[in-house]
């Protein structure tokens, strides 16, 4: 299995996917195989500005690439709206399928997803590229330590970046027909795939969306954020937008313990990653200051997270083609329950932040 290489089609020109397809092209154990577009002229022009492999076949369709049967895994970065219908249809070509996230509009629609890659015998997974960071399973430890986290008793998350006054009229995040969930459904992600990671992935039992979120001219959310309830007392928040700094945090706060992260979805640097950690914490004898200090993690890395994410899911796949391997169902079920709590938070929203309850 070592030398086999996971051949990739990406379908779009999506923006996303340049950074995507570097990552399968330094991946060792995947190839960068065919790009199809609606447009061949546009494809060739993206593959040669983002020096894709002279030997990547350019195809001036979707289903060229899903028809070329050397293609083993598809990455689909295409607008959520077209999530559906190009997963399905990839799944029932007996293509692998890495999704960008949000993976679809709400739940119902991804079930439609997740049951075509069930029965097709596929690899699902999405494109949250932070959670195959070293850096991680590292912080994660420290989370499942009774010793020094404890009891998990709150989570806070924030992504939120300044979006460029093109971006707000022209990309395709704001727009109903393409995004229809718009900063929650994109920075959103993010900040609730953090609180369920943290929660190790327990559902709350009921989301209850902030109020002043804000909307484009369009109805899309360009800034919202909730909190989350659980059963046992657990309780977290957090705040998406695309009006504010750039800001990715994440604090998670235990009976014992605190976990500090201020770059969870993009380190600030390439090839290493940083978080803190605090355990007993206490005043010193004049409260002058703390004491234990919080303790700083530096987590190197020799290949960028986007990197680790395809590695892994090739790695997936190459279980399933040579060992017949059943598809892996952690990611999918992390992914459904993610969008979960979006479609909770936007009920919540269009029910005047009423708390609305998950039933999985």
């Amino acid at each position: 299995m070592a030398d086999t290489q996971i051949r990739f089609g990406i379908l779009g020109c999506a923006d996303i996917a340049r950074k995507v397809s570097r990552a399968i092209t330094l991946s060792p154990n995947t190839i960068l195989y065919a790009l199809g577009s609606r447009s061949i002229e546009k494809a060739k022009t993206y593959a040669s500005v983002n020096n894709f492999p002279p030997s990547t076949k350019i195809y001036g369709s979707y289903e060229a690439v899903l028809d070329d049967p050397n293609v083993d895994a598809v990455y689909v970065p295409l607008p959520t709206s077209l999530h559906v219908e190009w997963a399905v249809l990839a799944a029932k070509k007996k293509k692998h399928v890495l999704l960008e996230k949000p993976v679809a509009l709400n739940a119902r629609e991804f079930d439609l997803i997740i049951e075509a890659c069930d029965s097709n015998g596929v690899q699902l997974m999405d494109g949250t590229m932070w959670m195959h960071h070293p850096r991680t399973e590292l912080m994660k430890q420290f989370l499942n330590d009774p010793n020094r986290f404890g009891q998990l008793k709150s989570v806070h998350s924030s992504f939120t970046f300044c979006a460029k006054p093109d971006f707000l009229k022209n990309n395709i995040r704001v727009k109903p027909d393409l995004d229809a969930l718009g900063a929650l459904g994109d920075a959103g992600w993010y900040c609730t795939r953090s609180i369920l990671w943290a929660a190790n992935y327990e559902l709350p039992k009921t989301v209850t969306a902030l109020r002043g979120p804000i909307f484009n001219e369009s109805g899309v959310i360009l800034a919202c954020g909730s909190s989350l309830q659980w059963e046992d007392g657990k309780v977290a928040t957090f705040h998406c937008s695309f009006l504010s700094n750039l800001t990715m945090d994440i604090t998670a706060i235990g009976t014992g313990g605190t976990l500090h992260v201020n770059d969870f979805v993009i380190p600030f640097e390439e090839n290493k990653a940083v978080f803190s950690s605090a355990f007993k914490s206490g005043f010193t004898e004049l409260v002058t200051g703390w004491t234990p200090l919080p303790s700083e993690h530096i987590v190197p890395t020799d290949l960028p997270q986007e990197v680790q994410m395809v590695r892994e899911f090739a790695n997936l796949v190459k279980a399933i083609k040579e060992s017949n391997s059943k598809p892996d169902t952690k990611w999918p079920s992390i992914s459904r329950k993610t969008q979960l709590v979006l479609d909770a938070v936007k009920a919540s929203i269009d029910k005047d932040f009423e708390p609305v309850e998950i039933v999985s």
